[in-house]
């Protein structure tokens, strides 16, 4: 019996690690703003002393059946918090999107793994008030109630304070952002919905690769776009690569810019492939590859409200969308890479930024290793305002 309340203690310590770890980051990651959002943050402490009650009161059981479920209860709990926890520090690391509310889809995780902690609580506060003879129906029956309870009260708080910020955001005075409209009121649009490109924006583009945790280069490009004519420069620092880069088109007529050379101009062929965001949203963001986006949640980015979302992507589509990718290989082959998107889409029903993330075989950027991975970021700003796409200067 000792043996097992140590292993039960065990679980629940684990638990209370990855229950502080995720206070720690929601306490540091909501900032939405609010009258009450250190509230909603703090009330994410609330789990840690049910994971406590647990430790202090472990839920042991004399059957052998009965106790290989209470373990199991205990590690799903933490393995469903552990992707949940990544994905906050992701944010947090990211210096991303404060998050409003999050979705079912984003929430629903978090609401099994506080269930699994709370039952875990409840079966050992039963066992501690009732004793450990008596009747395991009893027992179990009690302990289940307590669990129900627990989960109830901590998440009914979280979630009343979250919607208590949510909706004292709605009367705040709206603010320009660069991002979007910052009326709080006006919600965006759903992930399977209809979205576009705006019209015109500014445009940047982060752009990374490595392979077996080796740096490959970067990509850093910014410009103007409007319609279909665009401008942008990239600097360039990949191991095939290296320099300043530019394009620019204006109507029929397109340049080109490479390191230590002039403007030249160029014929001017496909016109999407060189407009960023543009070609980013028709071709990887097309209704066919949204039909099954995940969606977690409102968030703000710069004072915007926008609409988080998420979709798989392979490589090949990633490609398409985003041809800079031929700066660290002349010619990629990334049909057996795999990854995500991340984007967000705001109350003019418009994308402002992606961040995306694929893997797969380093051969396929030519680079000797096992897996190579890419990531970037992209924004579009400023969107719909008046843009005015100037020749170079050759």
């Amino acid at each position: 019996m000792r043996v097992r309340i140590f292993e039960v203690r065990l679980i629940a310590a684990a638990l209370t690690g990855l229950w502080t770890l995720t206070a720690v980051l929601v306490l540091l990651a909501y900032r939405p703003g609010g009258p009450v959002d250190q509230l909603v943050g703090a009330t994410a402490t609330l789990p840690i002393a049910i994971s406590l009650a647990a430790l202090r009161w472990p839920p042991v059981a004399r059957g052998g059946r009965w106790f290989v479920t209470i373990v199991w209860v205990g590690l799903a709990s933490g393995l469903l918090l552990v992707p949940s926890i990544l994905d906050v520090g992701r944010q947090l690391v990211a210096g991303g999107p404060q998050t409003l509310l999050p979705s079912p889809e984003a929430a629903y995780p978090w609401a099994l793994a506080l269930a699994g902690t709370s039952l875990l609580a409840g079966l050992g506060i039963a066992r501690r008030v009732l004793g450990e003879h008596a009747p395991r129906t009893l027992r179990l029956g009690r302990g289940a109630l307590i669990g129900l309870i627990l989960t109830v009260l901590s998440g009914s708080l979280f979630a009343g304070a979250a919607v208590a910020n949510e909706v004292a955001l709605r009367d705040r005075p709206s603010i320009a952002s660069r991002f979007g409209p910052t009326h709080p009121m006006t919600q965006p649009p759903a992930c399977d919905g209809d979205v576009y490109a705006g019209t015109t924006a500014a445009v940047s583009l982060s752009l990374e690769a490595s392979v077996d945790g080796r740096s490959l280069g970067s990509v850093q490009l910014a410009g103007s776009r409007a319609g279909s004519d665009v401008r942008w420069a990239a600097d360039v620092a990949t191991e095939r690569s290296l320099g300043q880069f530019g394009f620019a088109r204006i109507g029929s007529e397109a340049w080109s810019k490479t390191p230590r050379s002039p403007w030249q101009e160029v014929a001017s062929g496909p016109v999407d492939g060189r407009t960023v965001d543009r070609q980013m949203v028709s071709v990887a963001l097309a209704p066919g590859n949204r039909m099954a986006a995940e969606e977690h949640g409102l968030e703000y980015v710069e004072g915007a409200p926008a609409r988080h979302c998420r979709i798989a992507v392979d490589g090949s589509t990633l490609l398409a969308a985003l041809p800079e990718l031929t700066w660290f290989a002349p010619q990629p082959d990334l049909h057996r890479w795999r990854g995500q998107l991340d984007y967000w889409v705001f109350a003019d029903g418009e994308v402002g930024q992606i961040d995306g993330a694929v893997s797969g075989e380093a051969s396929g950027l030519d680079v000797s290793g096992l897996q190579a991975t890419l990531t970037f970021t992209l924004t579009a700003t400023e969107r719909d305002q008046v843009v005015t796409i100037a020749r170079p200067v050759r």
